[in-house]
C-alpha cells in the first residue's frame, strides 16, 4: 500500500511524533512482579478447570498460576509452553475474553475472571528473557519433514518434531518467519519486534532450518516435496484476499486491509505510513478491527468500519468492538457496499441497508454514502489460487498420497486464531511422529 499522485489527501505524518510513539506504545501494559503474584492469588485452582477446556491447546492453567503464585515463574512458563511454544504471542494476541477468561470461574461469579492472558505473558516474558531453551531434542531419528509455511501452525509443528529427534526444513514465502504473527495483527499487540524474538528462541531447540523466499507451487511443487522428504506439513495460511464485488473496486485509495496491516508491521516508523482523513474499513472480523484501529492511530480524522450483518454475527469478539469504538472508530451494521465513487481515486463508499433472513441477505433500495478518500478490504481471506480452504480428513490432506498434513487457516474449518493454529500444527507433529517411527 503506498501513496499515490491519484490521491493527495493519503499522506504521511499527519501527528506529532510523540503521538505515534504513544498511539502504538504496548496496548497492554505487562504485569510486574506483585501485580503477577496478586492476579494469581484470585484463581480458585478449580480440579475440573473450565478454562482448560476453553483453551485450544488445552494448557493446564491451574497449574502454571499456582506456579507463579509460588514465585516460580519460569516453570510456569515450561507448563505453557509443553503446550503451547508460541505462549508468549498467544498471550498477547489471544481473544481470552471468549476463550479462557469467559470459562473462569471468577468470570461467572463476580463479572471479573482471573487474568489469564496477562499472567500467561508475565510467565513466557520472564523465562525468555533469561534466554534459555527449557527443551532438548531427542536423539536423531535420520528423518526429514518439509513444512510449508513459517505461521504458527508451521512453527508449533517443526518445534515438536525436532524435538522427537527429526529434521525439519520450513519454506516460507515471505522474507521473515512469522505468518501472523509478524504481518498480520496490530503492531501495538506485540511491541518491540516480539514475533522475531519468538522465532528465534523457538529455533534454538535445533534442527529446524528456515528457508524464506520459496512459495510453493512457483518454488517448489507437492509432488516434490512428498519425493524429498518423509513427510511433508502444509500451514501455508490464506494469502488471497476476497474481492468486494463492487463497482469502483480498482479506484486508488481502495486496498486490502491484510496489506496496510503487514505494511504497518514492518514499517520502521510508522509516521512515514500514508493514512486518508476519512477511511471506510469493510468487514467484521479482527483484520476489520485492527485495520480501523490502527488507521485512527495513525491520524485519520474520520475511521467508520461497515458491517453487512448484525452485531451479533461479527466475528471481532465484544471486547474488540469495544476497544475500536474506544478508540474512536464507529461501526455500522447491517449495511453492504454498493459501489466505490470517485472520479480515478476514491471520494466515497454507497452502500446499501441490509436484512438477513431464512433465504440470506437481502439488500434494500434504501441506501447512503460515506465519504471515503481511502478503503480498505476486509472481507476474509482465501487460498492464493484456489478457492476455499483444503480438504483435510484426520489431519492429512484429502487425496494425498498419505504423507501429508494439513493446519491452520488453510485447513477447512480453520478459526483464524494463533492458538488453534499452534494447536493443529503440534497435534499434527505428534501424529506425523508416530507414523513416521512405525515405518
Amino acid at each position: 500500500m503506498t501513496n499515490s499522485p491519484l490521491t493527495p489527501g493519503i499522506v504521511p505524518g499527519r501527528l506529532p511524533a510523540e503521538t505515534y510513539c504513544r498511539n502504538f506504545a504496548d496496548h497492554e501494559p505487562p504485569l510486574d512482579a506483585h501485580e503477577a503474584r496478586v492476579a494469581a492469588d484470585r484463581c480458585y485452582f478449580c480440579h475440573d478447570a473450565p478454562c482448560i477446556t476453553a483453551c485450544p491447546t488445552s494448557i493446564d492453567i491451574p497449574l502454571f498460576i499456582r506456579q507463579i503464585a509460588t514465585g516460580t515463574a519460569e516453570v510456569a512458563a515450561k507448563t505453557i509452553w509443553s503446550q503451547n511454544i508460541l505462549g508468549g504471542i498467544c498471550a498477547r494476541v489471544c481473544p481470552t475474553e471468549t476463550l479462557c477468561e469467559e470459562a473462569c470461574v471468577r468470570e461467572a461469579a463476580e463479572g471479573k475472571p482471573v487474568e489469564i492472558g496477562r499472567l500467561q505473558r508475565f510467565a513466557t516474558d520472564k523465562a525468555m528473557a533469561k534466554g534459555l531453551h527449557p527443551f532438548a531434542r531427542a536423539a536423531g531419528t535420520g528423518k526429514r519433514i518439509a513444512v510449508v509455511g513459517a505461521g504458527p501452525a508451521g512453527l508449533a509443528c517443526a518445534h515438536r518434531l525436532a524435538m522427537h529427534g527429526h529434521d525439519v526444513v520450513i519454506f516460507e514465502r515471505r522474507p521473515k518467519a512469522g505468518g501472523l504473527n509478524e504481518y498480520g495483527i496490530a503492531s501495538y499487540k506485540a511491541t518491540g519486534g516480539f514475533a522475531q524474538k519468538e522465532v528465534d528462541w523457538l529455533l534454538q531447540i535445533g534442527g529446524i532450518e528456515i528457508r524464506t523466499g520459496m512459495e510453493l507451487g512457483r518454488d517448489i511443487s507437492l509432488d516434490q516435496l512428498t519425493s524429498d522428504f518423509d513427510a511433508v506439513f502444509l500451514g501455508i495460511g490464506l494469502a488471497g484476499v476476497n474481492a468486494l464485488r463492487a463497482a469502483g473496486e480498482d479506484l486508488s485509495g481502495v486496498h486490502n486491509a491484510v496489506d496496510f496491516i503487514a505494511e504497518l508491521r514492518q514499517a520502521p516508523d510508522v509516521a512515514t505510513l500514508p493514512i486518508g482523513r476519512d477511511v471506510v474499513v469493510i468487514g467484521g472480523g479482527m483484520t476489520a478491527v485492527d485495520a480501523a484501529v490502527q488507521s485512527k492511530l495513525l491520524g485519520a480524522e474520520t475511521v467508520t468500519i461497515v458491517y453487512r450483518r448484525g452485531q451479533e454475527k461479527m466475528s471481532a469478539s465484544g471486547y474488540e468492538q469495544e476497544h475500536a469504538a474506544q478508540a474512536g472508530v464507529r461501526i455500522i451494521h447491517n449495511a453492504a457496499p454498493v459501489r466505490v465513487l470517485g472520479n480515478g481515486s476514491a471520494e466515497a463508499v454507497e452502500f446499501a441497508y441490509t436484512s438477513d433472513g431464512p433465504t440470506g441477505l437481502t439488500l434494500s433500495a434504501e441506501t447512503f454514502t460515506l465519504k471515503a478518500d481511502q478503503v480498505f478490504k476486509a472481507i476474509g481471506q482465501t487460498l492464493t489460487g484456489a478457492p476455499g480452504t483444503l480438504p483435510v480428513a484426520g489431519g492429512k490432506l484429502a487425496g494425498a498420497s498419505g504423507k501429508v498434513w494439513v493446519g491452520g487457516d488453510c485447513a477447512a474449518g480453520g478459526e483464524d486464531l494463533t492458538v488453534t493454529a499452534v494447536a493443529e500444527g503440534r497435534d499434527a507433529a505428534e501424529a506425523m511422529h508416530i507414523q513416521l517411527m512405525a515405518l
